[in-house]
């Protein structure tokens, strides 16, 4: 079995009445598979964050990099590949669009989310105060809804929903 077809029947598996009457099942297995980037996210930032970048500035020459947006700079590409795959192939496989157009058009739409984590960690951290993976997280919160709005009438337009 492929692993897409087991994720998916995995996700399936939950979405119990409750859900039924909330969301359709494509929103749900977005949802799942949006929560299964972000703990991924989270669980590679406070690593990268805390053992590998180690709270250092990184002084590029033209730029210094603060702890935490250089975590986020390499924890980026581990999440950016991995949420693409799950929703290519869990939340709207069913799209009629090139997978290359779909990666091109995911890529813009992650840029805005870039844009917004960076602007939500920058001000959550430096302004508020508030410790790095915490502020992390309550970013992330905030992207959520536009990545769902660019990911179903952008990235993957089209999709039909099972």
């Amino acid at each position: 079995m492929k692993p897409a077809t087991l994720i998916t029947r995995l996700i399936d598996s939950f979405y119990w009445k409750p859900f039924r009457v909330i969301m359709p099942l494509q929103t749900f297995r977005y949802a799942a598979c949006g929560g299964m980037n972000m703990v991924l996210d989270a669980v590679w930032y406070f690593v990268i964050y805390n053992f590998v970048v180690a709270h250092r500035f990184f002084d590029l020459g033209f730029v210094v990099l603060s702890p935490h947006i250089a975590s986020m700079l390499v924890v980026f590409p581990i999440t950016f590949f991995n949420g693409f795959w799950l929703n290519r192939n869990v939340a709207f496989r069913e799209s009629p669009l090139s997978g290359t157009t779909q990666l091109f058009r995911y890529a813009l739409s992650i840029g805005g989310s870039v844009l917004l984590t960076y602007a939500g960690l920058k001000f959550f951290v430096e302004v508020c105060g508030i410790w790095p993976t915490p502020s992390k997280l309550l970013t992330t919160a905030v992207t959520v809804i536009y990545s769902y709005l660019a990911a179903k009438y952008f990235t993957f337009r089209g999709a039909v929903e099972s």
